[in-house]
């Protein structure tokens, strides 16, 4: 299972958080619902660069859900493809690969 690495600002409290988020299952960072739909990084023969496709929605308690981000964020230029939200900041740190514990077969 490819999981993205992020990492997010509440600018209210000025907390800094990382988390990670599985391929295909939300999560949550404050008010906001974060669904990683790709996650990709360059071999290590090439340049280091991560690439994940995001999908955020904010998740307001007095009104509807909004989306607020879908698109690609790159680790490496956090400001070209940002989250422009008032309270929240998220962007990308890395992306790696988890076996999942359920695949172990018993012999």
């Amino acid at each position: 299972v490819n999981v993205a690495v992020l990492r997010g600002l509440d600018k209210v409290t000025a907390r800094v958080s990382s988390f990670d988020a599985p391929e295909g299952q939300p999560v949550r960072f404050g008010n906001l619902r974060i669904l990683v739909r790709a996650c990709k990084k360059r071999p290590p023969e090439e340049t280091p660069e991560t690439f994940v496709f995001l999908e955020i929605v904010d998740l307001r308690p007095d009104s509807s859900p909004v989306r607020v981000f879908t698109g690609w964020m790159i680790a490496s230029s956090p400001a070209l493809s940002g989250l422009e939200h008032p309270t929240y900041d998220v962007w990308v740190i890395d992306c790696k690969t988890v076996l999942p514990s359920s695949s172990v077969e018993g012999r």
